[in-house]
């Protein structure tokens, strides 16, 4: 999310002072693409923490995935 963010924020800029978009459509999607496949990479290969993570309840679908403290820090992240 936190690319994403700062990609959205970097074409805002460039199509207000340059009066062009900084990317092409295509750029941005081989920027999305590149990064999110190396998180999904980075989870996919991180091993569990403690047993007791794999014997836990599921999360129920009404709960939300981000919760306001990774909200925060994904906009901190964005902005540093």
């Amino acid at each position: 999310m936190t690319i994403n963010i700062v990609a959205l924020l970097i074409m805002l800029f460039g199509a207000c002072v340059f009066g062009e978009s900084m990317f092409t459509s295509i750029q941005m999607l081989w920027v999305n693409l590149i990064m999110d496949s190396f998180a999904a990479l980075a989870l996919a290969t991180e091993p569990p923490n403690t047993a007791d993570l794999l014997g836990r309840q599921p999360i129920s679908k009404l709960e939300q995935i981000i919760n306001p403290i990774m909200w925060r820090n994904i906009f901190g992240h964005s902005i540093y």
